[in-house]
């Protein structure tokens, strides 16, 4: 590399050596915690130690171990999960987009990828950062533990460690943002699928009470935590499966490529109790392990000071149904067992499903439930205890356009926003009929206006549209068409909110600590 297209930066922790491109430069595979091997393993996350040398930061570093995702059945998802687990014990880091700009620091977001809690990675072709730079924000995207190691129960280690690693990033980031030309006062976390609920665990959390500004999440939820009781299910099955007790003492031998290779058989896994359904409808094994949801701890004042941007997209369930062709053939007795499985009255929520959309297929309905199940009650859930509680704005979207991938099946899918929000529309992997945006050309402009909404967001904390008001449900729907509809519909609104429960009982948000601005 030669010197001119080389940046040297000294962090508190060591001088790292970035990249320069069109719009700034970019620092890949930064530590931002020690490696969480040995004793760290299934510990909280601990400081980096400082280094001397000048570090490369030049080219991609390890991620997270997890199992292999490039394709859901017939869909290409390699921009989303390529490249996968790349092996190496440093792999708590972070990609730093920094724009070349002189004058104020620049805004910060930092994106918190999905992948079900067991896979995902900044290098990700999606997640480039060059948009955001070009823009004027430096855009950080983090690794952090996944699966057994980030997310799993285990006695003798602190539950979710996956998101303790984000919070520890936020922590790093403080301290070394401006050193890159952000403004450590004006950071805003993003995150989609299991990010977005990592995001709304760090809402929820009075530890990070002052480490960001502004939070979206995109296509999570507010009631996806999994209760202690569901959490140990998953803990008890994963003992049986490896013969042995399964605590932190126990697994801290075990190589990683049993671990990951244990992930595949704990789907579909039954976390139904007598007092509680399964969040996550049984697509993933894993999630946050809270006493209340972060929905709940926000509505307790968890959270309020923090702007809040949030949404879902339209046809969130047929990414898990189209690309296995199970969604042409779907059947009422498909429907009902899929309301089943996040109402304790199904027939209640099919009856009001069926008023909103008397024309809807089987298929439709099927997908509109699961979706909702999944992401969409959780998502209106969150937005109203924010709405209510807070005393920062609150701003709620909805993803409409719909792909003609797998023969027009796959619509405005669960991750299909994520193109939009980064501005990747050039990403060749992203198009043909067997990839996520099909081969309809979206609506001229609506990745740059959607990039922007987010990017203005950051900035001044309006994306440009009204807020979402206590008693007044107001969504911008971005599609084909911008506009903004008061609660889309509401007849299932209706019925989501009379399941009891998805009604966590609040308690006190407890003070912070300490406050970091």
């Amino acid at each position: 590399m030669a010197p001119t297209d080389s940046v040297i930066v000294t962090t508190t922790t060591g001088p790292v050596r970035g990249r320069r491109n069109t719009h700034g430069t970019a620092f890949f595979g930064v530590p931002y915690a020690a490696a969480p091997v040995g004793a760290l393993r299934f510990a909280a996350p601990r400081p980096h130690q400082r280094w001397t040398q000048v570090r490369d930061a030049a080219r991609r570093g390890p991620t997270a171990p997890q199992p292999a995702r490039d394709a859901f059945g017939s869909l290409d998802m390699s921009p989303y999960f390529a490249p996968g687990w790349r092996p190496g014990a440093e792999y708590l880091t972070a990609d730093i987009w920094a724009p070349d700009r002189q004058g104020p620091p620049a805004p910060v977001m930092v994106f918190v990828h999905g992948g079900g809690f067991v896979a995902g990675s900044t290098s990700a072709p999606l997640y480039d950062g060059t948009a955001f730079a070009r823009d004027g924000v430096v855009l950080v995207t983090l690794n952090y533990r996944l699966g057994i190691p980030g997310f799993l129960h285990l006695p003798g280690a602190p539950d979710n460690r996956g998101m303790l690693d984000v919070i520890a990033a936020l922590r790093w980031l403080q301290d070394n943002i401006a050193r890159f030309g952000g403004d450590p006062a004006n950071v805003t976390l993003f995150g989609q699928s299991a990010g977005a609920i990592i995001v709304g665990g760090v809402l929820a959390d009075a530890a990070s009470h002052g480490l960001i500004r502004r939070a979206i999440m995109q296509s999570g939820s507010g009631t996806a935590a999994f209760t202690p009781e569901q959490a140990r299910i998953v803990t008890a099955e994963v003992g049986r499966y490896l013969g042995l007790e399964p605590t932190a003492r126990a697994l801290a031998d075990i190589p990683d490529e049993r671990l990951v290779g244990l992930v595949p058989h704990l789907s579909g896994l039954d976390l139904h109790t007598p007092t509680h359904h399964d969040p996550l409808g049984g697509i993933t094994a894993f999630s946050l392990v809270l006493e209340q949801q972060p929905a709940a701890a926000v509505a307790a004042g968890c959270g309020t000071d923090v702007d809040l941007l949030i949404g879902a997209n339209l046809d969130e369930g047929r990414l898990y149904l189209a690309p296995n062709g199970v969604l042409p053939g779907s059947t009422d007795a498909d429907v009902r067992a899929t309301a089943s499985r996040f109402h304790p009255r199904p027939d209640e929520l099919i009856h009001a499903y069926r008023t909103q959309r008397p024309t809807a297929s089987a298929a439709e309905l099927r997908a509109s439930v699961l979706g909702d199940g999944l992401f969409g009650t959780g998502t209106r859930r969150m937005a109203d205890a924010h709405a209510t509680a807070a005393n920062a704005p609150t701003f709620v979207y909805e993803f409409t356009w719909r792909s003609n991938a797998l023969d027009g099946q796959l619509g405005a899918s669960h991750t299909m926003e994520l193109p939009f929000v980064f501005d990747r529309l050039d990403l060749p992997s992203l198009h043909g009929p067997q990839a996520l945006l099909g081969t309809s050309e979206p609506h001229a402009g609506l990745a740059a206006r959607t990039h922007q909404a987010w990017v203005r967001f950051a900035s001044s904390g309006d994306p440009g549209w009204p807020r979402h008001e206590s008693g007044r449900c107001r969504v911008q729907r971005i599609g084909a068409a911008w506009e903004l509809s008061e609660d889309p519909r509401p007849r299932e609104t209706e019925a989501w909110a009379r399941a009891d429960h998805h009604r966590p009982g609040r308690k006190p948000c407890p003070r912070p600590t300490a406050s970091r601005a």
